[in-house]
């Protein structure tokens, strides 16, 4: 069993990508709802509804870490999603299309 590829708090490292989540959180659960075999629409337009939201992103938590056999527990995904939504947004979307996390430059 492997763990997720980027850390939860690994999602500021990924500046644009942190950003669209802030900006449009709808859009990336969308996407990562997409990737997990669900309605991109759906899923987006219903996780910006708070109790229902943190559900279905849990819900689609779970899918990718059961496509990917990552450990865990529907609770979790819960707590992290009702705690942490926008870390736990970036997070799945780096995993699901497993984009490195680029450095920032530094001049």
């Amino acid at each position: 069993m492997a763990d997720f590829k980027f850390g939860l708090f690994q999602c500021f490292k990924n500046v644009p990508l942190l950003c669209t989540a802030y900006f449009a959180p709808c859009f990336i659960a969308g996407k990562n709802a997409e990737a997990a075999g669900k309605s991109c629409c759906v899923y987006g337009f219903f996780s910006m509804w708070v109790p229902l939201g943190t559900c279905l992103r849990a819900q689609v938590r779970q899918e990718i870490r059961e496509q990917k056999s990552i450990p865990g527990s529907f609770i979790n995904d819960f707590a992290t999603h009702m705690f942490c939504p926008l870390c736990a947004l970036v997070q799945e979307a780096q995993e699901v299309t497993d984009q490195q996390v680029q450095p920032m430059a530094r001049e």
